[in-house]
């Protein structure tokens, strides 16, 4: 199986090249998502986390017998402190790359696609044999993310200074897919699986 990545900055069209490669039957497995759902349901995790941050970082779901995340408090101590931040990087990143793995081993296809905003910094791109960079304008990225998340502008810039640069992305990636609203990105990405799978 050949395993691809999909990377970009804040805005930049990630989950759009995702879901042209889901339509194209290749399976793509959200990196954000899956570690959302992995910090929440891992005993490890919520033991390690607790351990550090303390009990009430996890709240019990008596209905739903499990344990909820409160995703407000972690954010507040982790997005302003680099060192805490780091800390919970070197737990997450490693249980995810392996739940990553064990999805490629369960899914019968010749080529499937994770999706991860931090590809290089959590060292999942060692685990794929190309990469695909999601690219647009500065403005362009703010304005989607402003949107996308309902949020102000200097929150969306904080976010992106806090990610690796566009420049950087695109030099360490294999190909690069422009979206800038005015390049059609289906054909874009249509050649780049031809290159991959002729």
């Amino acid at each position: 199986m050949i395993k691809i990545a999909v990377t970009g900055g804040i805005g930049s069209g990630k989950s759009v090249v995702s879901n042209i490669l889901t339509l194209l039957d290749i399976p793509v497995y959200n990196a954000d998502m899956e570690s959302k759902r992995l910090t929440a349901s891992s005993p490890l995790i919520r033991k390690t986390l607790t351990e550090r941050f303390g009990d009430d970082l996890y709240q019990r779901d008596d209905l739903h017998q499990e344990w909820v995340l409160n995703k407000a408090k972690l954010a507040s101590l982790i997005f302003s402190d680099k060192e805490q931040l780091m800390f919970v990087n070197r737990l997450i990143h490693p249980i995810v790359l392996q739940d990553f793995i064990q999805w490629t081993e369960r899914i019968n296809t010749s080529l499937s696609a994770i999706e991860s905003a931090i590809l290089f910094e959590s060292g999942f791109d060692r685990e794929v044999k190309h990469v695909i960079c999601v690219t647009a304008p500065t403005e362009l990225r703010i304005r989607r993310a402003m949107e996308r998340d309902a949020v102000g502008r200097q929150q969306v810039i904080q976010r992106m200074e806090s990610q690796l640069p566009d420049e950087y992305i695109c030099k360490q990636s294999d190909f690069v897919v422009y979206n800038d609203d005015v390049q059609a990105i289906i054909p874009q990405v249509e050649k780049i699986i031809r290159e991959i799978c002729p």
